[in-house]
């Protein structure tokens, strides 16, 4: 009898889905929350027993895990979340619904079943009945960790706090990755990392307790010990005050920059070798191989990102005895979408080489920090290239493995070509001046939409012009062979294109970007 009574009581309060001053009142209550709540209403059979709930109300800013608004409203659960019938989280609304009493489960655990979302996502979600149905509020604990954790991994940073006041510190994964140090015995004291501090840069290191106590920010880059290696790490710091002016914390962020350096000190090295003439020929120009190698290392056999397969080709001029300026970069981000890009700095030897490294460490070190928009990280290269005053060509790209939408610009770059069931040709070009022309230069962006199996190659010119004979059609023969290889696309086609497209021109390296949709 208890049970029919409450079954009653809902039929009594649950208003209708088909509209009435109640639902029209909560569903613009809810249009006005920033955070993830939905009312839902019961879904009963003859009996009164509750089946399913319908989505009544929903946050018009509040998107569930498969980004979907407020278009879920008149939804049942069992559809939009099948997962979720039967399982804990469903046990409880029905709890809810029956006896009244609020209920929260603090770390909910919702494991993804479709392509293109993320598999295992976590959230706080508290449950209230209210007016005949359940107001649900699902708070996303999991995105901003992971968003941080992304972060620190391909940028190498890491933060770290201290409290003077206390002498607390407080580090995040990023630091002990960095200082190879296991989490379970907390930060380092400041006695152990000033004892990591190689002695010649101590001096660097007072300069920056100088620079803070004067009211600046310190940014320098000091050597410590980690291990039997040594560290390179730029460090760039701040003192947080009190009312009085009296400093109470510092906050620091530290970045692992040793990679950048030796390749630094490789270049400076294998410059002087080839400057002394002692070689042959034939090992300079192993060396300037190695010299490439050494900055962008380029996989031998076809790899996988966000909804791609990738292939890269890197080939020496076979008359240059210097290195070239070619360069490449691929990488899913955090959030999923995959960037791609190619770019050649203007001339060879040590100059064209430090330049291509500038521009590819500072685009890994802009994304890192969630400069995601091709036409803002080539403003951003144009303006270093004339801090560096050098010129160079380049093309940057963002593919959304959901949308299958490819957005990109470029700077004084040819197009890439897309090749599609036995049709090639280049895309729609946008314009672009060349990176180091003009300081106030802006990019636009084009976004086409790409379909499974589509062909995309991303090139220098060294695959398609000769100096000696301009009337080659290089371009023409490589449109031919992409046409032939997308007529039956598959697998294969990555690495049968390797061995017909890459050619050494005798003048200039050859940098090239394959991608296959994958289907």
């Amino acid at each position: 009898m208890a049970d029919e009574g409450v079954r009653s009581e809902h039929a009594a309060a649950a208003p209708r889905m088909s509209g009435g001053p109640v639902v029209a009142a909560v569903r613009q209550i809810l249009a006005a929350f920033p955070a993830g709540c939905s009312w839902l209403l019961p879904v009963t059979e003859e009996d009164g027993q509750v089946v399913d709930f319908r989505v009544a109300a929903t946050s018009d800013r509040g998107d569930d895990v498969y980004g979907r608004g407020a278009g879920r409203v008149g939804g049942r659960l069992s559809e939009l979340y099948p997962s979720m019938v039967g399982g804990p989280l469903w046990r409880m609304y029905h709890q809810v619904m029956a006896d009244g009493a609020p209920a929260r489960v603090p770390d909910f655990r919702y494991e993804g079943k479709r392509a293109g979302v993320v598999a295992d996502s976590l959230f706080d979600v508290s449950v209230h009945r209210v007016l005949g149905g359940l107001l649900v509020w699902w708070q996303r604990l999991d995105e901003d960790q992971r968003r941080l954790e992304r972060t620190e991994l391909l940028g190498s940073l890491g933060w770290a706090e201290y409290d003077l006041v206390t002498g607390r510190s407080e580090w995040s994964p990023g630091m002990y990755r960095i200082f190879e140090r296991d989490p379970a015995l907390g930060p380092m004291s400041r006695a152990e990392q000033s004892a990591a501090v190689v002695a010649d840069d101590h001096g660097l290191r007072e300069a920056a307790w100088q620079t803070l106590d004067s009211g600046a920010a310190s940014d320098v880059t000091v050597r410590f010990r980690t291990g039997a290696s040594v560290k390179y790490l730029r460090i760039l710091s701040d003192i947080a005050r009190d009312a009085d002016g009296v400093p109470v914390k510092i906050y620091a962020v530290v970045q692992d920059v040793t990679a950048r350096v030796d390749s630094r000190t490789a270049i400076e090295r294998l410059g002087d070798q080839l400057r002394t003439r002692e070689m042959t020929a034939l090992a300079e120009h192993r060396l300037a191989g190695q010299l490439q190698n050494l900055i962008q290392p380029v996989p031998r056999e076809p790899f996988s990102l966000a909804g791609l397969e990738v292939l890269v080709g890197y080939l020496p001029a076979e008359s240059a005895l210097q290195v070239g300026g070619d360069w490449y970069h691929a990488q899913t981000l955090p959030d999923g979408s995959v960037v791609l890009a190619v770019g050649d700095v203007a001339g060879h030897g040590l100059e064209a080489a430090s330049g291509m490294a500038h521009l590819r460490f500072a685009l890994v070190a802009w994304l890192s920090i969630g400069i995601h928009d091709p036409g803002a990280l080539l403003g951003h290269m144009n303006r270093l290239c004339g801090q560096l005053r050098i010129t160079a060509t380049a093309v940057v790209a963002v593919y959304d493995p959901a949308t299958r939408t490819l957005s990109w610009a470029r700077a004084g770059h040819m197009a890439p070509l897309l090749s599609r069931a036995g049709a090639t040709e280049a895309l729609d070009r946008p314009s672009g001046l060349l990176l180091g022309a003009d300081g106030g230069a802006t990019y636009p962006v084009v976004t086409p939409r790409l379909r499974g199996d589509d062909l995309v190659l991303f090139y220098t010119d060294g695959l398609v012009e000769r100096r000696a004979d301009s009337t080659a059609d290089l371009l023409g023969a490589v449109t031919r062979t992409l046409s032939v290889l997308s007529v039956l696309p598959g697998e294969q086609t990555l690495a049968r294109l390797r061995g017909l497209l890459h050619q050494a021109s005798p003048d200039d390296d050859t940098c090239t970007l394959a991608v296959r949709v994958l289907p």
